[in-house]
């Protein structure tokens, strides 16, 4: 299974008390996202060097409790729909030294080619389709 991304909560990410602001939660799940593909060995580079791109469709996200300046989160992202068109995903984001639940959400994405049209990787990328199905019933 999937390492889960790491980050230290940034001053810039807070507010004047050091709470973070609820859009860089937004941000950490791209993060983990790009993580995950990367562990998967298809990072952005080569996602992008292949001719393809992954949008952002829709993103959620329900916040529990707050991260504050100085602590380290655990991002941990996981794909939980995935039909060779689509992607989605789930994330926790929680505290890396109590495990604290700090908030979830989910992400979904289409797969784009070089003309900004929606592909089938099954059909345009097979190892990438196979790759992703494998996360999926590995989670499911």
């Amino acid at each position: 299974s999937m390492t889960p991304y790491e980050h230290k909560v940034q001053y810039y990410e807070t507010d004047g008390m050091g709470i973070v602001h609820h859009s860089n939660y937004i941000r950490w799940f791209e993060e983990a996202r790009v993580d995950l593909l990367e562990q998967l060995g298809y990072g952005y580079d080569r996602i992008e060097s292949e001719g393809f791109s992954s949008p952002v469709l829709e993103v959620s996200c329900k916040y529990k409790t707050m991260a504050r300046f100085g602590d380290t989160v655990r991002i941990y992202a996981e794909v939980s729909d995935y039909n060779g068109v689509r992607l989605s995903l789930h994330y926790e984001v929680r505290d890396a030294q109590t495990n604290d639940l700090r908030c979830a959400g989910e992400s979904r994405h289409c797969f784009m080619g070089r003309d900004g049209r929606p592909v089938s990787l099954r059909r345009s990328w097979p190892a990438l389709d196979h790759a992703l199905s494998g996360q999926l019933a590995e989670n499911s």
